[in-house]
């Protein structure tokens, strides 16, 4: 496997050390920011493999932000896979965000870090 490339938008700290950690130990490059506005900011400047993506976060909601990356005229990450995490059931609004700009989609409280590093493993194929 070549090293993977990984942003993780995440704002609660023990669920982000935990991804950050698991992830490092399976090979992969990790940039880890805590709010919308930083997470906007590190996924345009940077080409990433995969971007982990929380919804309610500080400064700009995740949906804000996948709008924002995918929703205007051109894809802003169009060699990223953005996967949502979120634990929360979300309004029409967001649901429709997420099916319409996101890849993938998973409730924190079900997701193991070796769960989301098998299903990382598959989209790289």
């Amino acid at each position: 496997m070549s090293t993977k490339t990984i942003l993780c938008i995440e704002d609660d700290r023990f669920i982000g050390e935990m991804y950050i950690r698991s992830l490092k130990k399976a090979g992969y490059e990790i940039d880890w920011v805590v709010d919308g506005n930083d997470g906007l900011v590190a996924a345009r400047n940077k080409s990433y493999d995969v971007i982990l993506l929380d919804i309610m976060l500080p400064e700009r909601h995740g949906t804000e932000i996948l709008e924002a990356l995918r929703g205007g005229k051109e894809d802003l990450i169009p060699k990223s896979y953005v996967i949502v995490l979120t634990n929360f059931q979300q309004d029409d609004q967001s649901r429709i965000a997420m099916e319409k700009y996101a890849d993938a989609y998973l409730i924190k409280a079900e997701i193991t870090p070796k769960k989301l590093i098998s299903i990382i493993e598959k989209i790289q194929d």
